[in-house]
This record gives C-alpha cells, structure tokens and sequence, in this order.
C-alpha cells in the first residue's frame, strides 16, 4: 500500500504534530486488494483502468475513497463487492478471493436502486427474504421493522419511493444494506444527490449506526469535508488511465466525533488543504 508521508514519516513536517501510525501489515487483513489490475478491451486496443492496486482494511475500518472522474474508484469497489473481477491480482475476504457478488457485501447506490412500485417495507423485506429464506415469516418482519427504525422511517413503512423524499430513499436503502447483517458495507457517493442538511444528518446517521453496526465500510466520496468527517483514513488515487493508489492519510480525530469541534481544530484545515493540493496541484485533470 503507498503510505501518505502526512500520514508517516514526514508527517511532523507536513502538520507540526504527529499523527498515528499505519498498522503493520501482518499478513492478516480483514480485506486485502492484491496487485490489482483491470484492463478493458476497446477498439483503440487495450484500457488500463487500474494499474498494481494494492489496500489492506482491517475489519471495522471505515475507508473513504477520492480521486478524479475515470480514476477507477467504482471500478475498484465493483471488485470488492464482485460485480466485476480483476484482469490479474486479488481481492481476498477474510484470506478468500471475491469471484461473485454475495450477500457478505451490500452496495448502496447514490441512486437508491428501489422498486418503485413496493413500499419501504417491502423493498427491505425483499433483501431479507432473499438471503434468510428460511426464517420464520415473523422474524423476518422483525428484521425489516428494526432497520428501518434504525434509520427513523417506522412511520414511512408503507409509503413508496414517490412518496417520500431523497433523504428517506436513501435511508431505505441504508436500512435494506444492514439489514442482512454484511462484512462489507460498500457506499458508492450515497448523498451526492442531497441537499446540504439532509447530507450532514444522514453523515451523522451513518456513523451511528456504523458504531452500533460493526460492519468495515468502504465509501467513494468527492467530498473532502465528508471524508474527513467520516474516515479512518481516506484513500487518494492518482488519475487514470493506469491509476494507483497515490497516498493513504490517515484521520485522526477521536470517535465518536462531534463536527462543530473537528471544524474548530486547525489540523482539520490542514488535513483539508493537503488533500485539495493532491487533487487539484499534483493530480489536477490536464486542459
């Protein structure tokens, strides 16, 4: 994995204060991304979307990932969940390589992807049933109604997608992704279509129940102040075509986290304005 120099060694330098270490690799990751590569056959010839990907989480990681338009975040992250595989290297579950999707791993969408025409209950009911078809029909309801009160949508229950609005979609989706209990939980910029309210109190949701849920979250962002408020440690690619990691910083505001008083420490603003210069200076897009 390339290590952030904020993150490590000269991060006394970058900040003037330390900030923890990277954990060592010891050959056990929850979830591993090994040399990976993904070339897609065109009729100019081969594209090499990524090139020699390498990522270690640890279980109960939240990761947040940011880079370029046509960097390969999605890319990478359909590899993860295994819609996609890599044209060589691995991505290793608990020491297992990812071949196929599996109900281990959820994906929320920025999109929501909800049948319109079922109500909240059922677009939720239906992950449940798909994956526990064996439970008793009560548990399964049990099931349903705790995660969507989870996300405070027991009075929603029985509305539709229509009927509600992009912030409750969205936290139907949420609530269907938790409520078969994944290893994964894997966020493709889920509030990138909210308005500025609705995103910071779902961001405030989410770190909730990820708290109380335990699941290792990977998450595309374009927001840097999201990342931040979010991660662990946010992943930064470099541009594609051949994209690679570029650098890993790593977070390190205590949990749980309050924003008024992260926004009030100036290696917030530090941390902001090194990942801006990464984007926008050393990996701005060409003209």
């Amino acid at each position: 994995m390339q290590n952030s120099p904020l993150a490590y060694s000269t991060s006394r330098d970058k900040l003037g204060q330390p900030m923890k270490t990277a954990p060592k690799s010891r050959g056990d990751a929850f979830l591993e991304i090994k040399e990976v590569t993904r070339v897609y056959p065109t009729k100019k010839g081969p594209y090499t979307v990524l090139d020699g990907v390498n990522l270690s989480v640890e279980k109960g990681e939240f990761i947040c990932l940011i880079g370029h338009s046509g960097c390969g975040k999605s890319t990478l992250l359909n590899m993860v969940s295994g819609f996609n595989t890599p044209t060589t290297g691995q991505v290793l579950l608990e020491g297992q390589p990812i071949t196929k999707p599996g109900p281990d791993r959820m994906v929320v969408f920025q999109n929501y992807a909800l049948l319109p025409w079922r109500t909240a209950f059922e677009n939720v009911y239906l992950a449940v049933n798909a994956v526990y078809p064996n439970k008793p029909q009560a548990e399964k309801n049990a099931i349903v109604r705790e995660h969507l009160a989870m996300v405070g949508l027991t009075e929603a229950a029985d509305k539709k997608p229509g009927q509600i609005s992009g912030g409750m979609k969205q936290r139907v989706s949420i609530a269907r992704a938790l409520s078969i209990r994944p290893k994964v939980l894997i966020l493709d910029e889920p509030f990138g279509a909210l308005d500025a309210i609705t995103k910071e109190e779902l961001q405030e949701e989410l770190l909730k129940i990820w708290g109380d849920n335990g699941a290792t979250v990977l998450m595309i962002t374009h927001d840097i102040d999201e990342a931040l408020f979010l991660a662990d440690k946010l992943v930064m690619m470099t541009n594609g075509p051949h994209a690679k990691i570029g650098e890993v910083m790593e977070i390190p505001f205590p949990r749980p986290r309050d924003r008024a008083r992260i926004m009030e420490d100036p290696t917030y603003y530090k941390l902001r304005n090194y990942a801006l210069d990464y984007l926008f200076n050393r990996y701005a897009h060409d003209e």
